[in-house]
């Protein structure tokens, strides 16, 4: 078994600030975060940017120069920036901070589908902010785009023309396969970094059953080419990770995907979340890797390379 991987998605654009008030929202908070995670052992910061004045999340190149320098002078963690945005960007939107910035990684979605956060109404009822209750209604409504022709122009125009590799974030069996079509036309190149995603409404479920499925189906698609990694949405993130890594798979932790350190206590930091997760994989006997370590195993370009 290789060494573990361990990404930190710091803030995302699922959670709304009123959901947790230690979700970072300024470039800050971003920035003392994500640093604190890769001081914790965190090799991989996936990076949302938002609106520091409400939190809402914004694809705007400006912000991300705000933090991304901070985060390149206080860490040696690789920094990998969303493609996904948020489900109310269009791609073009969503692509503007990757282009301009040009990092180690980034990630890609690998497949259009329902993506709902609708049911967190039920759980809150009071909101900070007056955009909060309608982003988390049109979710109802909306389809997260990813077609086809949205992923060869984002493995062109970044990974061609700028030399970032990606996480393919798979939220589905059928996604894996999205990513083998692009594999078999050339245009997915090895190593794979492949985050399959559990729990989401519209994806995949957040069962024992599905995780071993999807690691049998990657295997059979990718054989050797790729590493796998895990995340699963809230109270499923501990539970599925840990049996993640017994199973040979890296790990994705964060307040993107989950608020909570344990059940009925919120998380206070994302650092909290990946001291937790590095305090189980050396109890499990398996060594954790250095972000160095992980660039070679990723074959990434080097922060040298980086437009910021």
């Amino acid at each position: 078994m290789s060494k573990v991987i361990i990404t930190c998605a710091i803030t995302g654009s699922i959670h709304t600030p009123s959901m947790s008030p230690h979700l970072p929202i300024t470039p800050d908070q971003i920035a003392e975060n994500a640093i604190d995670a890769g001081k914790a052992g965190a090799a991989i910061l996936h990076l949302h940017a938002r609106n520091p004045e409400n939190g809402h999340p914004t694809p705007d190149p400006d912000v991300f120069r705000q933090f991304l320098p901070r985060i390149k002078d206080g860490t040696n963690s690789i920094i990998n920036m969303t493609t996904g945005g948020a489900q109310t960007m269009t791609i073009d939107d969503r692509l503007r901070g990757p282009l301009s910035l040009q990092p180690e990684m980034t990630s890609l979605n690998m497949g259009s589908m329902n993506f709902g956060l609708y049911p967190a109404l039920d759980r809150y009822k009071e909101f900070k902010y007056d955009w909060e209750q309608g982003y988390l209604e049109a979710s109802r409504d909306h389809i997260f785009r990813n077609t086809f022709s949205d992923i060869e122009s984002i493995l062109q125009r970044l990974g061609e023309d700028c030399g970032v590799r990606f996480e393919y974030e798979c939220y589905d069996v059928g996604q894996l396969y999205n990513l083998a079509h692009f594999v078999d036309r050339g245009l997915a190149k090895p190593p794979f970094f492949v985050q399959t995603i559990f729990g989401i409404l519209g994806g995949i479920g957040a069962d024992i059953d599905n995780l071993v499925h999807m690691r049998r189906i990657a295997d059979k698609l990718f054989g050797s080419d790729y590493h796998w990694s895990i995340l699963a949405a809230g109270r499923h993130q501990t539970n599925f990770v840990t049996t993640g890594a017994i199973m040979g798979g890296n790990i994705r932790v964060g307040l993107e995907d989950n608020l909570y350190i344990s059940k009925g206590e919120m998380a206070e930091s994302n650092a909290q979340q990946v001291t937790k997760i590095c305090g189980i994989v050396k109890e499990l006997s398996l060594e954790i890797a250095s972000p160095d370590e992980t660039r070679e195993m990723l074959k990434l370009k080097g922060i040298d390379q980086v437009k910021f």
